[in-house]
């Protein structure tokens, strides 16, 4: 029979290497893990693994009062409020623009669809891990049109260059929300100043415990995922996140609502 340190420890190395990827999935199997292994050491160690998950933190605080059927159920009873605030938005016929894999995005998108809302996504492959394929094959899987660019292509993307058409809004999910923007993959910050010089508005779909008022490490990750056996001598570098301002940022849509950046944090810093 397996051990739960064994079984802790399996959970850790997942959520490490990425293989367990996703602010909220992370934040599940972390919560997971602990109730495994419950003690202050084992959360350090959670907490270590992707710096950069604030939503890992604060479920992680509320792990001793809480189950895992109740956390399931208020996660769901949340995606669900955001499901409903993107469904308004998104109009028929309509081109929704969306990069790397965001849970919180494609359930929303998904909810749109069984709707009956009719519309295309364009999304981004997300190198070097290429998280966007996963994006593409569950939207694919649920019967939406999805077209994959190469990320060198984001300006081709998010215009009318090469036969595309112009997105109608931008989704991004997010790691971590703070007080002067949010953090999101590498890559999120060029979409968000392309979207602002396009006119096309840029909603963050986040879940509140996303929020942090401390200042958040962005992580950096292993060389050896852009190019295994490089050359000597060649610097790589593979920054996981970017920060993006919330002067981009058209509105954050969470359990909270549908709310402009200040609006948000005068409501989550008043729920906390």
């Amino acid at each position: 029979m397996v051990s739960n340190k064994n079984k802790f420890n399996k959970i850790c190395k997942d959520i490490k290497s990425i293989k367990i990827q996703g602010a909220r999935n992370i934040a599940i199997a972390g919560f997971e893990a602990y109730k495994l292994v419950p003690t202050e050491k084992s959360k350090q160690k959670l907490l270590s693994l992707r710096p950069t998950e604030p939503m890992l933190e604060n479920i992680l605080k509320k792990a001793d009062k809480l189950t895992y059927l109740q956390l399931i159920k208020k996660l769901k009873q949340n995606q669900e409020i955001i499901n409903k605030q993107t469904f308004k938005l998104i109009k028929n016929n309509s081109v929704i623009f969306t990069h790397c894999h965001s849970s919180t995005v494609v359930q929303a998108l998904i909810y749109a669809k069984n709707k009956h809302k009719k519309f295309e996504v364009y999304n981004t492959e997300t190198r070097p891990l290429y998280q966007g394929r996963k994006t593409a094959k569950e939207l694919k899987k649920a019967g939406i049109k999805v077209t994959m660019f190469v990320d060198s292509a984001l300006g081709i993307a998010l215009s009318k260059e090469q036969g595309t058409r112009e997105p109608d809004l931008v989704l991004l999910g997010a790691d971590a929300i703070l007080k002067k923007g949010v953090i999101n993959k590498t890559g999120s910050g060029v979409i968000a100043q392309i979207a602002k010089s396009n006119k096309i508005p840029l909603l963050i779909l986040a879940d509140s415990l996303k929020y942090s008022s401390k200042r958040t490490k962005l992580e950096k990750r292993d060389f050896e995922e852009v190019w295994k056996q490089a050359p000597k001598n060649i610097k790589i570098k593979n920054p996981a996140f970017e920060f993006v301002k919330r002067k981009f940022i058209t509105s954050l849509i969470s359990e909270l609502g549908n709310l402009s950046y200040k609006e948000f944090l005068r409501k989550v810093k008043k729920k906390s």
